[in-house]
């Protein structure tokens, strides 16, 4: 019986083992995942279901701003890394750093919103069902931006250094993932929230 020789199966290029980071995260983004499809059924389970007020259709308002912003960022982590690829480094801090504000101005959009139901319309985590699980699941949407905001300074903070180069473009990568899973769950939230649940 013939063998073949492992440098031709190796050069066939049919098949390449993820990376350890690729499949870490992809593990991440899976546990994740599930959390937020329990919060996202207790939240259209619920909705509806409260004797007293405030509902959603008489205090919530789309957040068309911070989503767009959000949306976009995922296009610019994807600008940041093609360039890190390439070694233009000086674009790939632009892109991140873009990605970094997009983000950011997304969660004082929420801060915002969050203001206005507590202070003016009076919904609490404790008001009603709907204050309850409404709280709950953008908060926990909400907790995930401001890790992934974290873990992006961080790198930033590398490349502002030059300690981060093109070598360095698969970890970015993993990164960027994480951040693309944060704004599909968004696409989600908001549609469960902003437009089923209202």
């Amino acid at each position: 019986m013939a063998t073949v020789p492992l440098e031709h199966v190796a050069n066939e290029g049919t098949w390449k083992v993820p990376s350890r980071g690729v499949v870490a995260m992809a593990s991440l983004i899976t546990a994740e995942a599930s959390i937020f499809t329990i919060f996202v059924v207790a939240y259209l389970y619920y909705v509806g279901r409260d004797t007293v007020g405030p509902t959603p259709k008489e205090v919530l308002e789309i957040p068309y701003f911070g989503t767009v912003c959000l949306l976009s960022s995922s296009g610019f982590i994807m600008l940041a890394e093609r360039a890190i690829e390439h070694g233009r480094m000086a674009a790939f801090r632009l892109w991140w750093m873009v990605t970094i504000l997009l983000g950011a101005i997304f969660l004082v959009d929420t801060g915002m919103e969050w203001y206005k139901l507590i202070v003016h319309d009076h919904l609490t985590i404790h008001t009603n069902l709907f204050g309850t699980t409404f709280y709950s699941l953008v908060g926990l949407h909400a907790s995930h931006v401001v890790v992934g905001l974290l873990m992006m300074l961080l790198v930033m903070m590398f490349g502002l250094t030059g300690h981060l180069r093109a070598e360095h473009a698969e970890r970015v990568k993993v990164l960027a993932l994480y951040w693309h899973f944060v704004d599909a769950v968004w696409v989600v939230v908001f549609t469960v929230v902003y437009v089923v649940g209202r």
